[in-house]
């Protein structure tokens, strides 16, 4: 009897320990966090998931000689065969929630020794809450050359009105909200930006009870770019965010 008693005062103070430790990493600050933490927040978060687009139609060697026939296409008789698989990555990203800025702001720390001005400007940036909109970004990158080209011609070309009856986020109830902005890629290596109005007709779109964040994107040229966020998982210091 004792050494059950002894036991479960070990298991107690152990699953105390542990939940301790739990609520330290969750509450973790952003100017703390690891090049992994940060990665992994970009990557494979409650706030960012990667889309993975891969073509295996040019791994087997094809010919590309004039009068090949059919995969003898324009591009492959300028720059050949790639006779491998092409891979197109899309990193899609909650950009309104503070999670992902503080990710992206500890990045440049981690990069490079910033002035003190530069700091603030970063934690401001990091910070600041956005009651009005919901904001998407998608960065891309991939193993082909003529595969990145395509997809950052489509994304520097258009506009919003070419992409706002396509482009939307929906939750479970199937409603839709409707893209409201779209800003190509910048400088600021951020990505594309997709903005949504966080409360139309006066009131939240998304609550509680929405169930997911459904967002979808589709450029005329390119795959259908959709990812889904479970809003239960987006708790950053015990409110949703996003």
């Amino acid at each position: 009897m004792k050494k059950s008693a002894r036991l479960m005062m070990i298991i107690l103070a152990l699953s105390l320990v542990l939940s301790t430790a739990l609520a330290q990493k969750a509450d973790k600050p952003w100017t703390d966090w690891t090049k992994e933490e940060v990665q992994k927040m970009l990557n494979n978060s409650p706030w960012a998931q990667v889309q993975n687009e891969t073509d295996t139609s040019e791994m087997m060697f094809k010919p590309t000689s004039p009068g090949a026939g059919p995969a003898n296409d324009a591009s492959r008789q300028t720059i050949g065969a790639t006779n491998q698989s092409i891979n197109v990555k899309y990193f899609v990203r909650l950009f309104s929630a503070r999670p992902i800025r503080g990710a992206l702001a500890r990045q440049l720390m981690l990069q490079q020794k910033l002035p003190d001005t530069a700091l603030e400007r970063l934690r401001q940036f990091a910070e600041t809450t956005s009651p009005d909109s919901i904001i998407f970004t998608v960065v891309y990158e991939s193993n082909d050359q003529r595969y990145g080209n395509a997809v950052m011609q489509a994304f520097a070309s258009n506009i919003t009105s070419t992409l706002k009856n396509n482009t939307y986020l929906q939750r479970n109830d199937g409603k839709q909200l409707f893209l409201e902005e779209y800003v190509p890629p910048g400088k600021d290596g951020f990505g594309a930006r997709f903005i949504f109005l966080k409360n139309p007709d006066g009131k939240p779109f998304f609550d509680a009870n929405s169930g997911e964040i459904h967002f979808v994107a589709q450029f005329p040229s390119l795959s259908k770019i959709e990812r889904r966020f479970k809003i239960a998982n987006l708790m950053y210091k015990g409110e949703l965010e996003f």
